[in-house]
């Protein structure tokens, strides 16, 4: 019974923790976005989950208006300042969100640093940053594990978020924050995940109790928070 993964949070009002909520809908409310972010925190706190999350708004196609807009500030220093409509949830029945929540999307890349985490990967990938997405509007790139790069891949990543292009977003992940490079650091937006309190597992459980059908008491759900 794989619960995890079929109630995986599809939308920013689905994640667990308020705190990344909050995190999360200021990026939503601002109708913009930065070039990358890291997240940071234990393992299965929802870093990658939000990852797609943030992807799958990016790029569904009721935000395509406020995202292009956003692209073309980037092109045009003269309007970075100006503001923008908030982007919307995103909707979960358009195609690109399909594509995206069933993994078959081109433009979204999930790359596991652990496996590959040599300066030629990281060349690939520079490779590939230029051409502009078939099947949506960004390009976003999802390195989980990003402390496990090599020095020298961290070189050559470091190269890539200085000038990437108008419609790359890449989302670092990662639980040793410590070990990943000041310079790296300084080009992100850094969101800092932790563990859920008792009152969030509480909440999840309820949630999945009531969609399987479960009766059980609020008294066991708290012994098995």
């Amino acid at each position: 019974m794989s619960w995890y993964r079929t109630y995986r949070p599809q939308t920013i009002s689905e994640l667990h923790s308020a705190v990344i909520r909050r995190a999360f809908d200021q990026i939503r409310e601002s109708g913009s976005f930065s070039h990358a972010y890291l997240l940071t925190g234990p393992k299965g706190t929802g870093k990658t989950s939000s990852a797609r999350i943030l992807a799958k708004m990016l790029n569904c196609e009721k935000n395509a208006k406020a995202v292009r807009e956003g692209q073309d500030s980037k092109k045009d220093d003269k309007n970075s300042k100006k503001s923008f409509k908030p982007f919307v949830e995103p909707c979960g029945a358009c195609d690109s969100c399909k594509r995206i929540t069933i993994g078959s999307s081109l433009c979204v890349t999930e790359m596991d640093a652990a496996s590959n985490r040599g300066i030629d990967d990281i060349r690939v990938l520079r490779e590939r940053i230029n051409l502009v997405p078939s099947d949506g509007l960004v390009s976003v790139y999802i390195i989980d594990e990003v402390h496990m790069l090599t020095t020298e891949a961290f070189n050559a990543l470091l190269k890539v978020l200085e000038e990437p292009p108008a419609h790359v977003v890449f989302v670092l992940a990662t639980t040793e924050l410590r070990k990943v490079p000041d310079t790296i650091l300084s080009r992100c937006t850094v969101i800092q995940f932790s563990r859920a309190s008792q009152d969030e597992l509480v909440s999840s459980l309820k949630f999945i109790a009531k969609k399987e059908e479960i009766a059980v008491a609020d008294s066991i759900l708290k012994e098995f928070a």
